[in-house]
């Protein structure tokens, strides 16, 4: 009888143990999950902010229009070209996405330095991403509101639209703003996440 109740207090103490070494690698791999999702979704922004600001660094289209100068002579031919730097919202654009894409790679190598530790360096990668956020939604928002500009044009104003006479140099602008729509989300998504990881820390 001595000995069945000595026994029972140790397989106890095992089992307890067995169960917190099992919590103990749940947590690593938690960690070590949310780890590389971070740098993935930071990877993703990397090359969205980069493939933004080169597609709009390089926007360019050269169009032939006509125009009649003088009512009584013909209509004359002129050679018209659009480009990106024409325009500082689209030079400010293409600017905040290489800014945002430099970072992205920064934040890559701070996140594998820091191994999914909360301290400092964690506080200092949440705030820089709310910075990029900032930028990136900023220069969307120019670039958007300079393109509807273009596409509608403004007749209080007297702008004329030109996306329908240069097509592609607006179609271009387009997807850039959607892609770096899209990388903006994606640091919106790591603060999220950032948030949500302190939260269950602390609590």
């Amino acid at each position: 009888m001595q000995s069945e109740s000595k026994t029972a207090p140790v397989s106890l103490e095992r089992g307890m143990e067995v169960e917190g070494g099992r919590r103990e690698v749940v947590a690593v791999a938690n960690k070590q999950s949310i780890r590389w999702a971070d740098f993935l979704l930071r990877l993703l922004a990397f090359v969205l902010t980069l493939v933004a600001a080169i597609v709009l660094g390089v926007d360019k289209q050269t169009t032939v229009v006509t125009t009649q100068i003088v009512p009584t002579l013909p209509p004359v031919s002129v050679p018209l070209t659009a480009k990106s730097h024409h325009l500082s919202a689209f030079v400010y654009f293409v600017v905040v996405n290489a800014i945002a894409c430099a970072y992205a790679v920064v934040s890559m190598v701070f996140t594998l330095a820091n191994r999914g530790k909360y301290n400092g360096m964690s506080l200092m990668i949440i705030i820089l991403d709310l910075i990029a956020v900032a930028l990136l939604f900023s220069g969307g928002g120019a670039a958007a509101a300079i393109g509807l500009m273009g596409y509608k044009g403004n007749t209080h104003v007297r702008w004329n639209k030109v996306c329908n006479v240069f097509e592609r140099f607006c179609g271009q602008v387009a997807a850039a703003v959607g892609i770096s729509l899209v990388a903006s989300v994606l640091f919106l998504l790591l603060i999220l996440f950032a948030a949500l990881n302190l939260h269950k820390k602390h609590h």
